[in-house]
């Protein structure tokens, strides 16, 4: 998987879970219907949130992004389905481009160690993925302990 199939993939999801989140709520706020759907679309939402703003992170690491556009892609998950059109910015901008970066080049960059670290996981794909669910994972157990945005009801 490229590196813009993997952060295409993962803003769409990010834009579906914003609608099962919306739609949640106008069931538990104007049907009545309780708590679990928000809950259920909350986790969701919650979930890919995070593996959004972490897979935003991999690949901008990956593409040489400057940190500002990182952040800038990690703020998009922020504002309702603007994942989309920020990853269309991207791909008219060639920031999607290339492969994964698992050899080093000349750039004088690529013996940053946050590079090296990052090649070194990129050349081994099940560590790296294995990695990348413990750490969405974690965060959200974290999450999940602290509580819900405003408390528990």
């Amino acid at each position: 998987m490229s590196p813009r199939t993997f952060y295409r993939t993962l803003a769409i999801a990010e834009a579906i879970t914003w609608t099962l989140l919306i739609a949640a709520m106008i069931m538990k706020y104007v049907f009545k219907v309780g708590d679990w759907p928000v809950k259920v679309g909350g986790f969701a939402h919650g979930l890919v949130f995070i593996a959004y703003v972490t897979t935003a992170v991999l690949v901008g690491l990956n593409q040489r992004w400057p940190v500002r556009l990182i952040v800038g892609a990690a703020a998009t998950a922020v504002i309702p389905y603007l994942t989309i059109p920020f990853d269309r910015w991207l791909e008219k901008k060639n920031r999607l481009d290339g492969e994964w970066r698992t050899q080093a080049t000349a750039h004088p960059h690529d013996g940053h160690w946050v590079q090296v670290v990052l090649r070194w996981m990129l050349n081994r794909p099940v560590l790296l993925s294995v990695v990348f669910v413990v750490f969405v994972g974690g965060i959200m157990s974290t999450m999940m302990f602290v509580g819900p945005p405003g408390g528990r009801a």
